[in-house]
């Protein structure tokens, strides 16, 4: 899908990650593309994705399969605000999806930090398919710039 390596942004392990990540894995989730503040992932039309209502052509992606985007797509952004994202703890606090229609093909989810704190970071996120923008989302995050339990 994509015509080159992505831009790693210091992170040239993402790639591990996502195998090493049974959910992520099984989606066939790639990082297109990373940047300072910037992440796009993409996901590619599967069948096993879809909710079975009997359209023409392609089937609407199920609702959590955006929502996985979203979310995903906005920990991988904000790992490039770490120093060393390879080894970034974060974890979700608040996660926020409107759908805005069915969305079908291949989904490309466009995460940007908003805000990228001590211990709290912002993104906004766009998902599109093949018709066009499917879903937009923001995400909040607890940071742990020290590791985990430590402030």
């Amino acid at each position: 899908m994509t015509d080159g390596p992505a831009d790693a942004s210091g992170w040239p392990e993402w790639e591990s990650f996502v195998q090493r990540h049974g959910y992520l894995s099984w989606l066939d989730l790639e990082v297109e593309h990373l940047e300072d503040g910037r992440a796009v992932l993409v996901i590619e039309q599967d069948e096993d994705f879809e909710n079975p209502v009997g359209n023409d052509g392609h089937d609407p992606v199920h609702g959590g399969i955006v929502a996985t985007l979203i979310d995903t797509s906005s920990a991988f952004a904000l790992r490039t605000t770490f120093e060393n994202p390879a080894d970034a703890f974060l974890t979700t606090t608040d996660l926020n999806v409107s759908y805005l229609r069915p969305a079908t093909g291949d989904l490309r989810a466009e995460a940007e930090v908003l805000r990228a704190g001590g211990s709290t970071g912002v993104t906004d996120v766009t998902v599109s398919g093949a018709d066009g923008e499917a879903a937009v989302g923001r995400t909040t995050y607890r940071l742990f710039r020290d590791g985990i339990g430590e402030e």
